[in-house]
């Protein structure tokens, strides 16, 4: 498979801008007004791949990603409350605007997905931690330019190829996720779960 050029990166970037998901946010990024703020995930991914695979721009997107760090406020309360402005000064954006304090993910990780993870010391540590490398991945607009936060690169988004980001995520979680994507972008490549190597005599 041919590695993805600049114009792969550009065309990405006009994606963003003009889709009816994240564009609204990009363009009007200081309403979000929050620390280390990114849009994020699989979201990206979805919106890239329904243009090039021919689907309607909304095509099994549930929701927006939207990750900022702030170590100041740990509380769920605070976490909700912004959530709740940013959601009210985006409203006519027409899914979920998902918004999450990544200072605060240790304190209900082990709740939900069975095991501790340490706390993240920004959103660039969290977004490392993704479970896919293509959805490894933040955006954000800067004197009206794309900034972007990729640990991994971004080939496997732009190819398009899906992963395993092995770093902090379960084969189980892996599957999860990649059986979802399955139904909705049938023609997505996907790289199965490798067992670990054997360990050295």
């Amino acid at each position: 498979m041919q590695a993805p050029d600049r114009h792969s990166r550009h065309a990405f970037e006009c994606t963003l801008w003009d889709h009816p998901l994240t564009g609204p946010l990009l363009r009007r990024w200081p309403r979000i007004a929050l620390p280390d703020a990114w849009l994020s995930g699989s979201t990206l991914a979805q919106v890239w791949w329904n243009r090039i695979f021919g689907l309607p721009p909304t095509h099994g997107i549930a929701d927006l990603d939207l990750v900022y760090f702030d170590g100041e406020d740990l509380s769920e309360a605070g976490e909700a409350a912004q959530a709740g402005r940013v959601r009210a000064a985006f409203d006519e954006v027409p899914v979920r605007i998902d918004v999450k304090n990544q200072a605060r993910v240790h304190l209900w990780y082990a709740a939900r997905f069975g095991y501790a993870i340490p706390p993240y010391r920004c959103c660039a540590e969290a977004i490392a931690t993704f479970p896919t490398t293509a959805a490894a991945v933040g955006v954000r607009a800067h004197d009206g330019r794309i900034e972007t936060l990729a640990p991994f690169g971004l080939d496997d988004l732009l190819r398009p190829i899906v992963r395993p980001n092995r770093v902090q995520v379960t084969e189980a979680i892996y599957a999860r996720k990649v059986a979802r994507w399955r139904e909705r972008w049938p023609l997505l490549p996907i790289v199965p779960w490798q067992p670990d190597p054997p360990a050295a005599p």
